[in-house]
């Protein structure tokens, strides 16, 4: 069993930063993909950024500039939040292609952090 467990939300003023944490346990051969989705009240969860294992990144229109996704290969995702702002404000999900064998792959989700955006 895998398990993703997020930290590092929290109350934040406009402009001011926060970083988020996630770091992987259980049965883990390696991990592909790592991300951070979003979902804010009463909307879709949407993708926020995304790191493969070669370290390319893609991140949403919305959060370019101010936001930057990193991993190490082993088990940690981080996301570093600058200039937030209150659209930013939505419950972090950390999501992550969890192989517990050479062929074997699960897509993981975290049970989520919730960043809150506000003066």
């Amino acid at each position: 069993q895998v398990q993703l467990q997020e930290s590092g939300g929290g109350l934040v003023q406009p402009g001011g930063s926060l970083r988020l944490s996630c770091v992987a346990s259980g049965n883990i051969f390696r991990i592909g993909a790592m991300g951070w989705y979003r979902q804010a009240p009463g909307e879709q969860r949407e993708l926020v950024a995304q790191v493969n294992r070669d370290g390319t990144t893609k991140y949403a229109d919305a959060v370019k500039g101010r936001f930057t996704i990193s991993r190490d290969n082993v088990k940690n995702l981080y996301l570093q939040m600058n200039s937030v702002q209150p659209e930013d404000t939505a419950v972090y999900y950390c999501n992550a292609e969890v192989f517990t064998g050479w062929e074997d792959a699960a897509d993981d989700w975290g049970k989520g952090t919730l960043v809150s955006v506000s003066s």
